[in-house]
């Protein structure tokens, strides 16, 4: 914290010496922090994505408000590039929140020999990750992938290719913002307040309503694979966006549009936002409860009918009509507006491209 002056020490003795002499112990060299092969992604900035405004823009209400998202499209749509910019609009930890990442961080051995963690997480687990590796555990107990990305981001890639224990897994974690291990010996809680980005392919060949390539997957492959993208965990995400293939048009557009750094100063005016409206730095809109909502969430009368009458047309569950408030909200905060229109409502809706298609084909067996 600000203010203090931290002293490393390895082992206890070392402690008792410095208590009784004053000599501050001198780390070994050995005792630096190795690279995870899961941080190893690299920050793009936003000027390197062609032809994905609509996506950008999704990602930035997320961002802004803390919200999950996922994105579904075929290959080389660029998913994988737009969720490896996210960190260069990642808004700056406090110092409470540094001090929750670097105290992870020391538990794995990964914590910086610069003092507290600067950056936020950004996880990327293969798709083999086991459930242990996913929510933690062990002998003794170690914080897994979402603990490690408490405070940042979890970036599952070829969501649906994660087998179903680890996906289902995940649903406790997205809720509580904590995971419990228990082991016979005792029970160990870590934190787990992560912000979660999935990509995935519409269909296992992945062209599944593409205007230029034809789907061959077989009825059964392709029901099994729907059936992920319509599961309890989808339902929890409040960003569901489709990336389609990039044009050829957009390919021989010169200039970007956007920019990281113009992307992350609206970001972070909206977090100052929720910030004063929430009292409490760090508070995002994600996290409001159904109690506060409607206090804080100030729907003018035509934005309600609007989103009762989405509900009804679109078949939405309670928590999808959350969902949606809570993501106006955040699309509010970045307009500065105090009260939720009809034109935030209206963009919301548009990220639930996953509720928005035809039953029939995401409802099989």
């Amino acid at each position: 914290m600000s203010g203090l002056n931290v002293i490393a020490v390895g082992t206890l003795r070392e402690v008792a010496e410095y208590l009784s002499s004053g000599a501050v112990p001198r780390m070994p060299r050995s005792h630096a922090a190795l690279p995870r092969p899961s941080d190893s992604i690299v920050s793009c900035d936003f000027d390197q994505v062609i032809g994905q405004d609509a996506a950008i823009r999704a990602i930035q209400v997320a961002v802004a408000g803390g919200h999950n998202l996922i994105m579904v499209g075929p290959p080389g749509g660029g998913k994988t590039l737009l969720a490896s910019c996210v960190p260069s609009i990642l808004p700056a930890m406090d110092e409470h929140e540094a001090l929750e990442v670097t105290c992870i961080q020391s538990i794995t051995g990964t914590v910086s020999p610069d003092g507290l963690a600067q950056k936020r997480p950004f996880r990327r687990p293969h798709h083999t990750v086991s459930p242990v590796g996913m929510l933690g555990g062990g002998n003794p107990p170690m914080p897994g992938e979402v603990t490690l990305a408490h405070r940042g981001v979890l970036y599952l890639d070829e969501f649906c290719e994660f087998v179903p224990q680890v996906i289902e897994s995940l649903r406790g974690p997205m809720e509580d913002g904590f995971i419990v291990v228990s082991r016979s010996h005792g029970r160990i809680g870590f934190p787990s307040r992560f912000m979660l980005i999935a990509s995935a392919n519409p269909c296992p060949c992945g062209y599944l309503g593409d205007p230029e390539r034809v789907c061959v997957c077989q009825g059964a492959a392709l029901m099994r694979y729907r059936r992920k993208l319509a599961g309890p965990v989808i339902d929890r995400i409040d960003i569901q966006i489709e990336v389609p293939r990039v044009r050829r048009m957009d390919l021989e557009r010169p200039v970007a549009i956007f920019t990281s750094d113009s992307i992350r100063e609206e970001v972070e005016r909206a977090r100052a936002r929720q910030g004063a409206r929430f009292s409490q730095r760090g508070f995002t809109n994600s996290a409001m409860g159904p109690r506060s909502i409607e206090s804080v969430a100030r729907l003018t009368p035509a934005a309600r009918g609007l989103l009762l009458d989405a509900v009804d047309r679109m078949a939405l569950s309670a928590r999808a009509y959350h969902k949606l408030i809570k993501v106006s909200r955040t699309i509010a905060d970045l307009d500065g507006i105090d009260d939720v229109e009809e034109v935030h409502v209206l963009e919301a809706l548009q990220y639930r491209a996953l509720d928005s298609e035809p039953q029939a084909v995401l409802s099989y067996g």
